[in-house]
């Protein structure tokens, strides 16, 4: 059952929206603010200046995933049918629509912010509450993704620390409130149903685990892990936040690096660890690059 609006609940969520803005206009008054060197040039910001106890929640997250994320993600990408896997992704895709709808209006994308309203719901209405990905069977409705921490940076409001959350994962102290924002344009937030809320966001986090598993073993062989994640999630935040063309200069050096390789990952097709264990075949034709 979905929740009416009652005067009640205005002032609670008012409250909440305006902590939540609040906190961003502190974020972006301590982004804004440069320190200066002795000759007077800009001081190099350090985008992580949390490194000791991110380094902390990032063992702790990595431990939990060890021992029962990972572990579970495997037996449910192994032994639950296909089709199975497919209608749930797609379900909690279209879950995501109203809260990139939104954004897409609030950076005035507007064309982009039709689309996916379409799309939300074709899918809704014909396929089933978004298990069959109608839209994308021959309509002109290309899939978006954006939510609040994208808005925020394409305003100008720099993205601030990096933070690595319990549970969450990688954010910046712009996207981690912004994340808070996103949770009331989901539709789940307004579903007064007691445990089916709880059950569904676990198996979005499970579904999103399978998504990561063909990353795990690059990951692996990575020197510093908690690096690779920090860089890899602040440049393809920086990627997203100017829809894949960040300004000149704004990528460099070792951090362009990191983005691409995370980039290339991101975009390479999941393969099963069966699959991977085997020796490519073209790997003794000496004509192939290595």
């Amino acid at each position: 059952m979905l929740h009416g609006t009652s005067r009640s609940a205005s002032p609670l969520l008012l409250s909440r929206l305006a902590g939540i803005f609040t906190a961003l206009a502190v974020t972006a008054f301590l982004g804004g603010c440069a320190t200066t060197q002795a000759d007077g040039t800009p001081r190099p910001r350090n985008p992580d200046p949390f490194e000791r106890v991110n380094r902390g929640v990032f063992k702790f997250n990595d431990t939990l995933d060890r021992y029962a994320l990972r572990p579970a993600a495997i037996v449910y990408r192994d032994y639950t049918p296909k089709i199975v896997q497919t209608g749930v992704g797609n379900f909690f895709d279209n879950l995501g629509n109203p809260t990139t709808i939104v954004n897409q209006f609030l950076q005035g994308k507007f064309k982009q912010g039709a689309q996916d309203t379409g799309r939300f719901l074709l899918n809704t209405t014909l396929g089933w509450g978004g298990v069959i990905d109608v839209a994308s069977g021959g309509t002109n409705l290309p899939k978006h993704n954006e939510d609040s921490g994208q808005t925020l940076g394409w305003w100008g409001v720099p993205p601030g620390p990096f933070l690595m959350l319990p549970f969450l994962g990688p954010a910046t102290l712009r996207d981690a409130p912004a994340r808070v924002a996103d949770d009331f344009t989901q539709p789940f937030r307004w579903y007064n149903a007691g445990s089916e809320r709880w059950i569904s966001l676990g198996l979005s986090f499970l579904d999103r685990r399978v998504q990561y598993l063909p990353l795990d073993k690059t990951l692996a062989q990575t020197y510093d892990p908690y690096v690779f994640v920090r860089d890899a999630y602040l440049q393809r935040r920086l990627y997203l936040v100017f829809d894949g063309n960040p300004p000149p200069g704004k990528l460099s050096g070792d951090d362009a690096d990191w983005a691409e390789e995370a980039l290339r990952e991101s975009e390479e097709p999941a393969v099963d660890e069966g699959d991977a264990a085997q020796p490519p075949a073209e790997e003794n034709d000496p004509t192939q690059k290595q």
